[in-house]
């Protein structure tokens, strides 16, 4: 296959750093000794230790159950810098998870193949090398040192009265019958219907027996955001959440609020009417003009069907030559499963740096007027 050499320049300095104020910079392949990332731009004072990240990873990991990928990692956060005695200091935060259970021969057989759906091809295209054992840099295992980094984001938002979780909204074609948020953390799915995962269990036993695989739709949500986080041109609240979504791997789609399904809206309909009591709705997803209004902040993301399946599909292999790709190892039948931690890791990096950069500008500055609740009646 044709490809060419690659001269770095400056640019190439930030394509693995994110955010303004608040920077996060991540490293690491799927298969190599670790991964990590350096938070910088951190306000000093957070009470942070390692024990503080276990929870989050947890519900981000593999090998909890025979929904997801077999891969069974220690994920334990070593803490190098940017913490003294218990507290960041203000300094960058540079955070190494190792691992621990690559399996790299798996991936032996397909070293010089592209797998379809896989990004392959464009790092072979990009760059003229690409690491294949597990998808190297383009695997979801980078997701959780952004997992990690969030843990801290959300301890700074939550004392100031901002908390953010998300949920599973579908599989496939099942989609939740009722919405209880108690249900979310008690199941592997983060479903929030009890009552259906017995059905989620028996769909994905089949699909997983298959060698298929299927798309999944998270939902993350920021309660407490106050009105004015955000830039009203190129720093949109709505714009860099799209951005940070869809960075994540085999995301494929965001909707603010009401999303897609606003084009079948009436304006009469989706305008979120205003009273002194408060918003009658809120189907732009707490965001107008890419700043807060004060109400819940709404996102969804789409992922793809996992690509990498033990079923043969057409491929071609670096000489250009026609083979028949098959991937063998540990894969998850729907990545959509665990994606929900690292949305919610995405949502809060952002309200974070968004909020850091609200306060350079404005300081403490408040409302013109008297906010308006965020709903009048629930």
């Amino acid at each position: 296959m044709r490809h060419r050499a690659r001269h770095s320049g400056v640019g190439c300095l930030l394509l693995n750093t994110f955010g303004h104020l608040l920077r996060v910079t991540t490293f690491g392949e799927s298969h190599g000794p670790a991964i990590g990332c350096v938070l910088d731009g951190c306000p000093p004072g957070i009470a942070i230790a390692p024990e503080d990240f276990a929870h989050d990873l947890a519900r981000r990991a593999t090998g909890k159950t025979r929904h997801t990928s077999a891969r069974h990692e220690a994920d334990a956060v070593e803490i190098l810098s940017g913490v003294y005695e218990g507290r960041t200091t203000g300094t960058p935060i540079a955070l190494l998870i190792r691992n621990t259970d690559a399996r790299s021969r798996d991936y032996a057989a397909i070293a010089a193949q592209f797998r379809p759906g896989h990004a392959d091809y464009t790092y072979w295209q990009k760059y003229g090398i690409r690491d294949p054992r597990g998808g190297g840099r383009a695997s979801a295992r980078e997701t959780t040192v952004r997992v990690a980094a969030a843990v801290i984001a959300k301890k700074w938002l939550a004392e100031r009265g901002v908390t953010v979780r998300g949920h599973l909204a579908q599989i496939g074609g099942i989609v939740p019958r009722t919405h209880d948020w108690d249900a979310v953390e008690a199941n592997p799915f983060f479903w929030p219907c009890a009552e259906q995962v017995p059905e989620l269990e028996a769909f994905m036993d089949a699909l997983r027996k298959s060698g298929d695989s299927v798309g999944a739709k998270v939902v993350a949500v920021a309660d407490g955001v106050p009105p004015g986080w955000g830039e009203p041109i190129y720093g949109k609240l709505d714009g860099e959440l799209a951005a940070a979504m869809l960075s994540i791997n085999a995301a494929k789609g965001v909707e603010i609020g009401d999303g897609f399904a606003s084009v079948a809206q009436r304006g009469s309909q989706h305008r979120d009417a205003m009273t002194p009591g408060g918003f009658l709705s809120n189907h732009a997803g707490g965001i107008l003009g890419g700043i807060s209004t004060g109400q819940q902040v709404s996102v969804s993301v789409a992922f793809k069907p996992t690509s990498s399946l033990r079923l043969p599909v057409p491929g071609v292999d670096r000489d250009g030559n026609a083979v028949d790709v098959v991937t063998i190892g540990r894969h998850d039948p729907c990545v959509g499963i665990r994606a929900t931690p690292i949305c919610e890791a995405m949502l809060a990096l952002v309200l974070m740096d968004q909020a850091l950069r609200h306060r350079a500008q404005c300081g403490d500055v408040g409302p013109v007027f008297p906010q308006v609740p965020p709903e009048a009646a629930k």
